[in-house]
């Protein structure tokens, strides 16, 4: 999928936006962002909901890309 440029066509966007909300609303990604904002709280960093979330996204992202890279290389 990968980012989408600011100059990508807007169903390109679309498709883009729509997967981040999946990814963001599935029951996964919650348990993933609730652990790590429980051990990011323990650890006293700043801003622990706004770092899980965005550690969560990343790695939930990161496995997306990998998933349809090695579905490439199987093609």
């Amino acid at each position: 999928m990968g980012v989408p440029r600011f100059d990508s066509p807007e169903e390109e966007i679309k498709k883009w936006a729509r997967s981040i909300a999946l990814i963001c609303l599935s029951e996964e990604f919650q348990e993933l962002k609730n652990e790590l904002e429980q051990i990011y709280r323990q650890a006293n960093l700043e801003d622990p909901a706004i770092t899980a979330f965005q550690d969560a996204l990343y790695a939930f992202l990161a496995q997306e890309e990998d998933n349809l890279f090695s579905l490439g290389g199987l093609l």
